[in-house]
């Protein structure tokens, strides 16, 4: 996440007003700065997608350990063989990336899937701490948490502190309803005429508002309006108040899922990069500075890349737009003006 604002926009983007209270109940049932319960799946198998409430598509994948990369791990992390990862995602989760699953007790989510892939691929057994934001970066300083898996935006700023192995890209994106024939071609100028929604104080918001007043200055209209909560907004989608809703990517795709069904389904319209036009913003693994973690990290998860299965991880979570072609280590990030 780049920055307060648009870490508050994914937690407003992502998390539906009916999900928060029964997911903040169950997230502090689990303790802060605590060990998450986690699944035990058999040798060679990593189960993504589970206890998921619908927002995945469960998926067993084999997985084994790639001995060429586990041996470039620190001996430290190698001889205790456990990977500590850490999440933040107290107090109340943020679906689909990290909440507690159906069980009340698991964390689940599309982040602690891939560090359990990434896990499984160095021959680690996957320790997963879930904690507050801000206690997950304490845990990486303090030497307590390896790495963290928590939507984590790479920027310059961080860099003086964390090494980063990229593995999706931090997109914001557009929501309508299905049967919408509009769609988002990365131009703005397509936005003319249009009614859209967006979060007060996001990094969304900021991008739209400066479309706004391109298109004001060449004389064409953006309407955008502003909701009190994430369900007066679904209503004014529904109703067709609106013509689209302008959220965290993942948070589309997450509530793409649950209106499946319904009588109105929404689809995703096109996504935009969170860094601007002239920068692919990248979510990425974060480990303490120098401390040897991110080249295998980042190997791990490109063979994970090269053999399937993380187009099948992220197909599972709806966030295939997100894919990255590879993982890299400290790639160009947010600069120091926008961090």
């Amino acid at each position: 996440m780049p920055h307060h604002l648009s870490r508050r926009g994914l937690l407003r983007g992502i998390t539906a007003a009916t999900a928060v209270t029964a997911l903040a109940s169950s997230l502090a049932a689990c303790g802060g700065d605590s060990d998450a319960a986690t699944t035990t799946d058999a040798a060679g198998t990593v189960t993504v997608g589970r206890l998921s409430n619908g927002a995945a598509r469960q998926t067993a994948l084999k997985v084994s350990e790639v001995k060429a990369i586990s041996a470039r791990l620190p001996e430290s992390v190698r001889s205790r063989g456990t990977l500590v990862i850490g999440v933040g995602a107290l107090p109340d989760g943020f679906p689909p990336l990290a909440y507690v699953g159906s069980d009340q007790k698991t964390l689940t989510g599309a982040e602690p899937d891939l560090a359990r892939l990434v896990a499984a691929v160095l021959g680690l057994r996957p320790e997963l701490k879930n904690s507050t934001w801000e206690n997950m970066f304490v845990g990486i300083d303090s030497g307590k948490v390896d790495v963290a898996f928590a939507n984590i935006t790479d920027t310059e700023e961080r860099k003086r502190k964390y090494d980063f192995a990229s593995y999706r890209k931090d997109d914001v994106g557009f929501e309508v309803l299905k049967k919408s024939t509009w769609n988002f071609d990365g131009d703005y100028r397509n936005l003319a005429g249009r009614t859209v929604a967006v979060d007060n104080g996001t990094n969304q918001e900021k991008i739209l508002l400066e479309w706004q007043a391109k298109l004001k200055q060449e004389g064409k209209k953006l309407t955008v309006k502003h909701y009190a909560s994430k369900n007066s907004t679904y209503l004014a989608l529904t109703g067709g108040k609106i013509d689209a809703y302008f959220a965290a990517n993942p948070g589309v795709a997450y509530h793409v899922t649950q209106t499946a069904r319904s009588p109105r389904p929404t689809r995703s319209a096109g996504t935009y990069s969170g860094a601007g036009a002239s920068l692919q913003g990248l979510i990425a693994a974060t480990a303490k500075k120098d401390s040897g973690l991110a080249e295998p990290i980042a190997d791990a998860i490109n063979h994970l890349i090269d053999n399937g299965q993380y187009a099948k991880w992220l197909a599972a979570w709806n966030l295939t737009t997100e894919a990255v072609e590879k993982s890299e280590v400290n790639p160009p990030g947010l600069p120091l003006d926008n961090s």
